[in-house]
């Protein structure tokens, strides 16, 4: 490690590579919420997050895990589960009086279409307002699992390739085949939430 009058020694989170505080400046000095995404292999998490002197104070959450209260039989970490993610926290946002948030990817990559920005999707079809590119977020087919359905249909004239692949999906009694109208099932009962059931 370098040494010297002239060094300053970095902050622990920046010298883990774990927080870009450049970034995390400009997001904070606007003074407007932020949406912070943080996808892992198997979940991923969607908090809309107030700085205050003190600490980041979450005004809403949800977790991907969530998903299972409505029914969703699918993984927790594929676009899908993501979307609904984010649609769940949007909404919990909505019902707290919350109305505009900034993304907030973290040291993530920006990749198009990627489960960050299907989160990011859900929430703003929840009503909040994120300043976004379009061609960023995924689109509608691709939420609902369209490519899933349609693999697996390719798939179903492999029935040991079949069931290898889409095993998570068959172990929950889920056929990869109805993905898009299972999802659709799930995005309905979230948007049915009453505003004092939404909020958590």
């Amino acid at each position: 490690m370098a040494k010297g009058p002239q060094y300053n020694l970095a902050f622990r989170r920046r010298r883990e590579g774990r927080t870009n505080y450049r970034k995390r400046r400009r997001l904070v000095v606007s003074g407007i919420p932020r949406l912070v995404v943080r996808p892992s292999n198997k979940h991923l998490t969607a908090q809309v997050v107030q700085a205050k002197p003190e600490g980041d104070l979450v005004l809403a959450s949800a977790h991907s895990s969530e998903l299972k209260d409505f029914g969703w039989k699918g993984p927790c970490g594929n676009i899908s589960a993501a979307y609904l993610t984010g649609l769940l926290a949007g909404r919990r946002a909505k019902a707290g009086g919350i109305s505009d948030a900034i993304l907030d990817i973290g040291l993530h990559a920006r990749g198009r279409g990627s489960r960050i920005f299907a989160a990011a999707k859900g929430a703003v079809d929840a009503g909040l307002s994120i300043p976004h590119d379009e061609k960023a977020l995924p689109p509608p087919e691709r939420v609902k699992g369209a490519h899933v359905v349609e693999y697996s249909k390719r798939l179903a004239s492999e029935p040991e390739t079949y069931k290898k692949v889409f095993s998570t999906y068959l172990r929950k009694k889920l056929k990869p085949e109805d993905l898009s109208d299972h999802f659709g099932e799930v995005q309905t009962k979230i948007n049915a939430l009453r505003t004092e059931v939404a909020t958590k």
